[in-house]
């Protein structure tokens, strides 16, 4: 019953980071369970099965408040779907001791990518015309790979690049790879029970991890509005990395003071990436104020008085 507690909160805690970033439920939930020392797969596939159920409120709910781009969502979603179907059964096909180091390369990259994000503020490109189906597809087929090999990795991947084309707004580039995360995850979640079978999803897990993220969404919406992305991507990606970094050096049969060497260089980064973090926030927060004062003085400032009358008035007395 412990166990389920805590599985629960790892839910919540998952469900709190991807609704205030748009991003890392499967990659927080991911990295936490193979810290509690369940098998990669065993994770992967628990954690994807869970998403269907959230990916699906989310959906909803972002689809209620227009937040989705349904070309977008069709162009991405289905070649994410083959992705991720072919990376669940890759990563079924390999043994667990093969799988650990895989798959903490790839959340350790993950983590790593969501330190520099949040490390310094997003620059769009201000790009005019539609996305098309040649960007959108490998796009797709690419994140829901790494997505099902790595646990998570469809938010990460997808939403930057979605973001960086300054073709869609925010809004709705979150709108649409969260709606479009729910047919990745069934995908994944079919995958998974093709190649390691039904014992292969650990149920309760999977129940707990639902439980948790359903009862975290409202809250996270809330959150979104009280805690900075900013400051919340880079501690989260410190945490990722760090957590991962245990099970590269064990795979690598790395001793004596190279952990304690890696974990003080990958700490003083953390404390680095915070610092660039902090500083961005306060930057563009700055930058905010003082567009809003500019409007506030300009709506302020009294309309000049219309010169027509002059005009005619001269004109009478000539």
């Amino acid at each position: 019953m412990r166990k389920l507690l805590v599985l629960a909160l790892v839910g919540l805690a998952a469900q709190l980071v991807d609704g205030a970033l748009g991003m890392a439920y499967g990659l927080t939930s991911s990295t936490l369970l193979l810290f509690a020392g369940v098998a990669p797969a065993a994770a992967s596939a628990s954690v994807h099965l869970a998403e269907i159920g959230t990916t699906l409120a989310a959906g909803i709910s972002h689809w209620r408040f227009g937040n989705v781009d349904w070309r977008v969502v069709s162009r991405i979603a289905l070649p994410g779907a083959v992705g991720a179907f072919a990376g669940a059964t890759f990563l079924s096909s390999i043994s667990t001791e093969s799988a650990a180091p895989w798959m903490a390369a790839i959340l350790f990259s993950l983590g790593t990518y969501l330190l520099v994000r949040f490390s310094r503020p997003l620059r769009a490109n201000r790009a005019a015309g539609r996305l098309r189906s040649r960007f959108l597809a490998p796009l797709g087929l690419f994140a829901g790979f790494v997505d099902a090999t790595g646990g998570g990795g469809w938010g990460p991947v997808a939403t930057p690049a979605l973001l960086v084309s300054g073709r869609m707004e925010p809004r709705k580039v979150i709108g649409s790879v969260d709606t479009s995360e729910f047919l990745v995850a069934g995908a994944a979640s079919i995958g998974f029970l093709i190649g390691l079978g039904s014992e292969g999803f650990l149920l309760p897990t999977v129940a707990a991890l639902l439980i948790g993220g359903l009862i975290a969404a409202p809250i996270a919406a809330w959150l979104v509005r009280i805690v900075p992305a900013q400051l919340l991507g880079a501690v989260i990606g410190g945490v990722i990395v760090l957590t991962n970094t245990r099970t590269l050096l064990r795979a690598g049969e790395l001793g004596g003071p190279v952990p304690a060497l890696a974990y003080s260089v990958l700490g003083a980064a953390w404390l680095v990436a915070l610092v660039l973090a902090a500083r961005a926030l306060r930057r563009t927060r700055r930058a905010r104020a003082v567009a809003e004062a500019a409007l506030t003085e300009q709506s302020a400032t009294p309309a000049p008085a219309p010169e027509e009358p002059r005009q005619l008035a001269t004109a009478v007395e000539a």
